[in-house]
């Protein structure tokens, strides 16, 4: 049987291998904002101290895949439960590039 064939039964070429991809789990990871601070400086923080982060507030997040840029929301409320809403799907390109 040649591939073509293999391909015809199953529908669509890349379908049944996106199909096979669809129970793998991956981390999905929301991240807030980050700064560079001295070990000095780390070891003087206690309960209430703050810390300023890089980013401006009311600023969409960044949603990463595994460690790679997804895309960009904000946090909303399901529930009781935080989540969040996708604003902006960063391009496939964008994507391989950040590898």
């Amino acid at each position: 049987m040649s591939n073509t064939d293999t391909e015809l039964e199953s529908g669509e070429g890349g379908s049944a291998n996106l199909k096979r991809l669809e129970n793998i789990e991956v981390k999905l990871t929301v991240e807030v904002g980050g700064t560079k601070i001295s070990i000095g400086d780390l070891l003087k923080l206690n309960d209430g101290s703050v810390v300023e982060l890089d980013r401006l507030a009311g600023e969409h997040l960044d949603i990463l895949v595994n460690g790679t840029l997804l895309a960009r929301g904000e946090v909303v409320l399901v529930g009781e439960r935080l989540g969040i809403r996708f604003s902006e799907i960063v391009s496939p390109e964008k994507r391989v590039r950040s590898l």
